[in-house]
């Protein structure tokens, strides 16, 4: 997805200048941060000499509506601090986080908990699942804390269940699924609530391999068919660029790169960036809108790909005769097409 049509997007969640600092005193340690201005090197320094460290240094950033926002980076980068700060299930040393405008930092504890419960929807690598209770009361739990009368949460739950591929398991115990079925419980009661935004932290990681692959295909359908705001948390570079409309790459507790899946490939911002890529088939990381240019006026092309696919506009031209493939966006308009000489650029460059 290109960065212009995200940005045309309102705004759901955002943060601005945003630390978590852990050591003896963070709220001092903050102050002599904070008088450095936005000096980062001096900033450093001064956190340096504090003793303290910064799990979340200085983040700023925008999530837009139905976008899905990755954080990535390995373990220890900040990125799980970063999202519970964003939910103040950690809170933050400094700055601010806007929920749809709404300053959490002047949330009440009772306002934060309404927010929870009914913007905010949870997914973790732990699945939390209550073990006594079955599949259909794990996704109606949350409703039955929000209070709702017992018809409507078992039929929002029948429906989540149906949602996520469990038809017929409503009946069963968590410890009668397999990882990935507890999973999908845990994905059913999260959207339950019809959050806002959906947090997910690493919410595949303890599955198999060929689980994990299957569960990235249920929530690429998902997020098709529901445009949630979502936050998702990885340390799995192909996940992160497989699913991400943007992504935020951590180190250090700071963001050292932010922009879509082949921006951060066609252009990485430094050499740690690229060592992230050096195993990711880039192909696969650029969507034909991406590099597409415009129509010529020769016609239009014979063949024609869905904006999302690149490889399957690079084949026939290997295969056949080179002629220029045509895009189509997701109303099945004509928006570009691709050229022989377009791939050759890329390949040039070392990006194909």
């Amino acid at each position: 997805m290109a960065s212009s049509s995200v940005s045309q997007r309102r705004v759901a969640l955002a943060c601005h200048d945003l630390w978590k600092l852990y050591g003896p005193d963070p709220r001092r340690a903050m102050n002599a941060v904070l008088s450095h201005g936005n000096d980062r090197e001096r900033q450093r320094a001064a956190l340096a000499r504090s003793a303290h460290v910064a799990a979340v240094a200085g983040v700023s950033l925008e999530v837009h509506e139905a976008e899905i926002f990755v954080l990535m980076g390995l373990s220890g980068s900040g990125k799980s601090t970063l999202l519970r700060c964003l939910t103040r299930l950690i809170e933050p040393t400094s700055g601010r986080v806007l929920l749809d405008g709404e300053d959490l930092e002047k949330a009440g504890r009772k306002r934060m908990i309404e927010l929870r419960r009914h913007a905010m929807g949870m997914v973790f690598q732990n699945f939390g699942l209550l073990p006594h209770l079955n599949v259909l009361d794990n996704v109606a739990f949350p409703l039955r804390v929000q209070g709702v009368d017992t018809e409507k949460r078992y039929a929002r739950a029948r429906e989540m269940t149906e949602l996520v591929g469990l038809s017929g398991l409503e009946a069963s115990f968590p410890n009668q699924l397999s990882g990935g079925q507890q999973q999908r419980v845990g994905i059913a009661r999260s959207l339950a609530v019809g959050p806002q935004v959906w947090f997910l932290d690493e919410p595949f990681s303890a599955l198999d391999p060929l689980i994990r692959r299957q569960m990235q295909d249920e929530f690429i359908r998902l997020q098709k068919m529901l445009r949630k705001t979502i936050v998702f948390v990885t340390h799995d570079v192909q996940e992160a660029f497989r699913l991400a409309d943007r992504i935020a790459i951590m180190r250090d507790g700071a963001i050292v790169q932010m922009g879509t899946p082949a921006e951060i490939a066609l252009s990485p911002a430094n050499d740690y960036i690229a060592e992230f890529l050096r195993d990711i088939p880039t192909l696969r990381a650029i969507k034909a809108a991406d590099v597409m240019q415009p129509l010529s006026d020769t016609g239009r092309p014979a063949r024609t790909v869905p904006a999302t696919e690149l490889v399957e506009a690079i084949l026939p031209m290997i295969l056949d005769d080179a002629s220029p493939i045509g895009v189509l966006d997701a109303a099945g308009t004509l928006a570009g097409q691709i050229t022989t000489g377009r791939i050759a650029e890329l390949a040039r460059h070392g990006r194909a």
